[in-house]
């Protein structure tokens, strides 16, 4: 388990290496996802309500941030 695991995460460092900004974009992306949402007529859908997509986004952006720089 612990060899996969290793695997995975070396997998995934090597991808991240070189797309660098990726995460961040995509934590932006999710971000204005949800700025857009705020706007439209679905105000009462349950994930707007609770700024679903601008937590993850934020998580994500910080988490990208933080990876980019390490790399």
């Amino acid at each position: 388990m612990k060899e996969l695991l290793n695997h995975l995460l070396d997998r995934l460092a090597n991808f991240f290496a070189h797309r660098k900004g990726l995460l961040p974009l995509m934590g932006l992306v999710l971000i204005l996802i949800n700025g857009i949402l705020q706007f439209t007529p679905m105000g009462d859908f349950a994930i707007v309500e609770k700024n679903f997509f601008l937590h993850i986004g934020l998580i994500l952006a910080i988490l990208g941030f933080l990876l980019a720089w390490s790399l």
